[in-house]
């Protein structure tokens, strides 16, 4: 039984590798104009994660350039009982030698910042020409956020925007949109 059990786990940690050795790299943008990128963004659309889990609605997410490559970010949502929720945080390049279009987000106590855990991946992977909507994502396709300046998206940029995630490894059809009010 145990060497049943155990060639089972094998068998299933050789598949794991073996699919997260045949994914890509994830493409990011080349490069982006951090002054044009701050400002507010309205959430089209995620990925379900654990910490919106509250957010029924309204999600916004304003970037403030305060620093060399370093931006003040401040999420926020509408909640069933009509409360806002509001974290606050931080963003940096993840390689100072990298794009600067793959940043890192904070939203621990600054005094934890030491740490590599409390930082995750934000990585814009599209941005259009006139900065009027993004998409960021994470490395392991386990977070992505359609993002757009006004609180509406044009339907056809939508689906392309989900046709170009797709080609990268998201799994678009688990993408839930977001109630926001004109």
């Amino acid at each position: 039984m145990l060497r049943k059990l155990f060639v089972v786990f094998l068998l299933a940690g050789l598949v794991t590798l073996a699919g997260a050795k045949q994914r890509k790299p994830l493409t990011v943008v080349p490069s982006v104009d951090l002054s044009r990128y701050a400002g507010k963004w309205y959430e089209i659309a995620r990925l379900p994660n654990r910490f919106q889990r509250n957010c029924v609605g309204e999600v916004t997410a304003e970037y403030t350039l305060v620093a060399n490559h370093q931006i003040k970010v401040i999420n926020e949502c509408r909640r069933q009982n009509g409360q806002r929720d509001r974290a606050e945080g931080q963003a940096r390049l993840a390689n100072k030698n990298g794009p600067n279009s793959q940043l890192e987000v904070r939203f621990a106590p600054a005094w934890l910042s030491w740490l590599p855990a409390v930082w995750g991946d934000y990585w814009i992977i599209a941005l259009a020409d006139d900065y009027s909507y993004a998409v960021v994502g994470t490395p392991d396709r386990q977070y992505l956020w359609v993002l757009a300046r006004t609180p509406n998206l044009a339907e056809a940029i939508y689906h392309k925007l989900l046709q170009q995630t797709a080609t990268q490894g998201f799994a678009v059809a688990q993408l839930v949109k977001t109630r926001q009010s004109n």
